[in-house]
Parts: C-alpha cells; structure tokens; sequence
C-alpha cells in the first residue's frame, strides 16, 4: 500500500477525478485548500501587475493505493501536464505506508 497525494488547482478536480477512476482508484479523500505563492523575491519587470503574495483555489486528494496502480495514474498525470498550456500542473507524491490499519 502507498499513500497517494494530488494537489492542483481547483480547475483541474474533474480531470483529477477522471484519470483516478482510469488509474482503478476508487476510493480517495479531497478537500478545498488555498495554494500560496510568495512572490516578493521575483523582479519587479516578470511580476508587474501582481502583488507580493499569490493564493489559488487549489485542491489536494489523498488515497490509499496499491503500488501497481500508481505508475497507471503517474502516467495519466504527466500526460495531462504535457498538454497544459498554463503554469499550473498537476503535483504528485507517493509515500510508502510502513503500518497501517
């Protein structure tokens, strides 16, 4: 068992929950989240009309998953990412579960 961890903004949860069901995961958390970006170190010039700090309506889902479903959905999210002609993509992480019950 792996633990499966998602973020991305808010726009991309139906996708999200698409490519999950193609990846045979069926059961899985999500909730709303606010993703932040501190921009104060970028340049005036590359950041003009934005302010220091930048929040996103984001979302994170978590699921228990069998190891051989995640290198299915690992490959469903990089294929969405390479067509994404925004910033935003998705993010992906996997954790090994030493116990669990």
């Amino acid at each position: 068992m792996k633990l499966l961890v998602i973020t991305a903004i808010q726009e991309f949860s139906k996708d999200i929950k698409h490519m999950l069901k193609k990846s045979d995961i069926h059961i899985y958390s999500y909730n709303d989240i606010s993703g932040f970006r501190d921009l104060s170190e970028e340049s005036v010039g590359s950041n003009w009309f934005a302010g220091e700090m930048d929040e996103s309506q984001s979302i994170i889902f978590i699921a228990f998953v069998k190891k051989e479903n995640i290198d299915i959905f690992f490959s469903k999210a990089e294929e969405f990412n390479a067509k994404q002609e925004t910033l935003s993509k998705i993010h992906v992480a996997v954790l090994n579960i030493e116990k669990s019950i």
